[in-house]
C-alpha cells in the first residue's frame, strides 16, 4: 500500500509530497512517516504508526482540519478461497458540533477506501504466498 498508489484506488486525489515526510523513494515507507493526501481542497496527513507488511497498516492523524484523535488499522486476512478479506476501521474525535455528520461521512470514505483497494487489488497479478 504504497502512498503514491493511493490516488489510484482511493477517495484521496493526490499524494502531497511536499507536506509529507519520511516518505521512502521505493515506496516502503516506514514507522514515522507522515503521508499528506488532498482530497478536493483539502489536506490531511497520517502518520504511520505500525507496519507489518502484507497484514496491517495503522496510522494516526498527524495533520486534519475537521477530526482529531483518528487512529486507524487496516486489517488483511488471507481467506480459503485465495483471496484476502479487508478490515478497515478507526476511531477519531469529531470538531464539535460536526459528530453526526463525520459518523456518516466516515462510514462512506472508510467504505469507499475498502471497496476500492480490494478492487485495486484483483487487478494485480496473483502472488503465492509460502
Amino acid at each position: 500500500m504504497t502512498a503514491t498508489a493511493w490516488p489510484i484506488w482511493s477517495a484521496v486525489d493526490s499524494l502531497v509530497v511536499e507536506r509529507s515526510t519520511g516518505l521512502d523513494p521505493d515506496g516502503h515507507d516506514p514507522v514515522g512517516a507522515v503521508r499528506a493526501f488532498r482530497t478536493g481542497r483539502t489536506v490531511t496527513g497520517e502518520r504511520l504508526t505500525g507496519l507489518v507488511e502484507e497484514k496491517q497498516l495503522t496510522y494516526e492523524d498527524a495533520f486534519n482540519p475537521t477530526i482529531r484523535g483518528y487512529r486507524a488499522v487496516i486489517d488483511l486476512t488471507p481467506t480459503s478461497d485465495g483471496g484476502t478479506a479487508i478490515h478497515w476501521h478507526g476511531t477519531y474525535n469529531a470538531r464539535w458540533g460536526l459528530g453526526w455528520l463525520m459518523k456518516r461521512v466516515m462510514q462512506r470514505v472508510m467504505q469507499q477506501m475498502a471497496d476500492g483497494l480490494a478492487a485495486h487489488a484483483a487487478t494485480l497479478p496473483h502472488q503465492p504466498t509460502n
